[in-house]
C-alpha cells in the first residue's frame, strides 16, 4: 500500500514547518520577489499569526480587525463582507498532509482581504495555494493588479480541489481492490476517512461556488472582460469539482456499505459453523454422560456401543446440518 501513497506525495505539496509569520510580496517586471516592510501594491501573507503579529497588520497596514480574525475560525464558511473601503473574501482551501502510509484531506478558511493599497490573505496553516505563489510557480501573478491576482487565487484553490478529488479517487480504488481479497479495520477506516474528507470537500465547494457567483455579479469588485473570463473559468472548476465529489462520495458510501455488508454476513456464516459444529460436538458428550450414570438397565450396556452411536448421531447431525448449509 505504501506505493501508492509514494507516488501521490510526489504531486501533494511538501508539508513545511513555519513559525507564526507575516511576509510581503511585491511583482517587480514579471518576478514575485520578497520584500522586508509593507508597500503600497504589495502582497501580505499571514500563516497562523499571532496576536501581536494581527495588532501590526492593524496598525501598520490599516486592515480591519474582524477581517482578520475572521479567517482564524475553523467553523467560518465562505462569504463576502465589505467595511470602510476594504472587502473580505472567506473561501475555504484544500489541505493535504502525509502521515506514514496515509494522506489525510481537510479544508480550512482562507481570507482574502483587499484593501486600497493591499491584498492579505490570512490562514491558520501553510497551504499549497500560498506556497505555490510564494515560490513564483503562478505566472503573470502580478501583486499591484489585486483583482487579477485575487482571481488567480481562486483559480488556484478551484484546480487543487479537482487534484485533491482525483487523488481520494485513486486512493479509494486502490484500497477497494485491497479488501477483495481480505477485509481487514486498517483499510475500512481508511474509507470511512476519505468518505469524511470528501463531506467537508463538498460542503466547502458549495459555499465557494455561492461565493464565487456574488463575485461574478460584480457588486462587490468591479471586474474587466478578461477577469470576468478568469472568474467565469473559476466558477466552472468549482462547480466540476462540486459534481465530482458528489460523485466520488456517492460511490464510496456504497462502496463502505457494501464491505460493511460483506463483513456482516461472514460474521454470521463464521457463527453459523461455529454453532453448527458445538451442536455436532456435543453429542457424545451427551451419550457418554448418559451412559455414565449408575443406572442399571441401560440398553447395550458395552463400551463400543455409546461410541458408535456417538459416531453415527455425529454423521446423521453432520449431513443435516450440511443440507441445511450450516456446515
Amino acid at each position: 500500500m505504501a506505493c501508492i501513497f509514494n507516488s501521490l506525495v510526489g504531486v501533494l505539496p511538501q508539508r513545511r514547518v513555519r513559525l507564526a509569520m507575516i511576509k510581503f510580496y511585491k511583482t517587480s517586471g514579471d518576478k514575485l520577489n520578497r520584500i522586508d516592510t509593507a508597500e503600497e501594491g504589495c502582497w501580505v501573507s499571514a500563516i497562523a499569526p499571532t496576536e501581536e503579529e494581527l495588532l501590526r497588520l492593524s496598525t501598520e497596514v490599516g486592515v480591519v480587525p474582524e477581517f482578520l480574525h475572521a479567517a482564524l475560525d475553523e467553523e467560518e464558511t465562505s462569504r463576502i463582507e465589505t467595511e470602510d473601503g476594504q472587502t473580505l473574501i472567506l473561501v475555504g482551501v484544500p489541505c493535504a498532509e502525509k502521515h506514514e502510509n496515509t494522506v489525510s484531506y481537510t479544508v480550512l478558511p482562507m481570507g482574502i482581504i483587499i484593501t486600497s493599497r493591499n491584498i492579505l490573505t490570512v490562514c491558520l496553516k501553510d497551504n499549497s495555494i500560498i506556497s505555490d505563489f510564494a515560490d513564483g510557480l503562478v505566472k503573470n501573478a502580478h501583486t499591484d493588479q489585486k483583482t487579477r491576482f485575487v482571481l488567480q487565487i481562486m483559480m488556484r484553490m478551484s484546480a487543487r480541489f479537482l487534484q485533491y478529488l482525483r487523488q481520494i479517487n485513486k486512493i479509494t480504488s486502490y484500497i477497494e481492490k485491497q479488501l477483495y481479497g481480505l477485509l481487514r479495520n486498517k483499510e475500512l477506516i481508511q474509507l470511512f476517512d476519505l468518505s469524511k474528507s470528501l463531506v467537508y470537500f463538498s460542503a466547502s465547494l458549495k459555499a465557494n461556488e455561492v461565493t464565487l457567483e456574488k463575485l461574478l455579479r460584480g457588486r462587490v469588485i468591479k471586474l474587466s472582460e478578461e477577469e470576468h473570463d478568469l472568474l467565469e473559468d473559476a466558477l466552472i472548476e468549482v462547480k466540476q469539482a462540486v459534481d465530482m465529489g458528489y460523485i466520488y462520495s456517492s460511490i464510496l458510501s456504497g462502496t463502505i456499505e457494501a464491505f460493511s455488508s460483506v463483513r456482516s454476513n461472514n460474521l454470521i456464516r463464521v457463527m453459523k459453523t461455529l454453532i453448527a459444529s458445538v451442536i455436532v460436538l456435543f453429542i457424545p458428550t451427551i451419550i457418554f454422560a448418559f451412559y455414565s450414570m449408575n443406572v442399571s438397565g441401560l440398553p447395550v450396556p458395552f463400551f463400543w456401543f455409546p461410541l458408535t452411536l456417538s459416531v453415527a448421531a455425529m454423521l446423521v447431525a453432520g449431513i443435516v446440518l450440511h443440507h441445511k448449509k450450516m456446515l
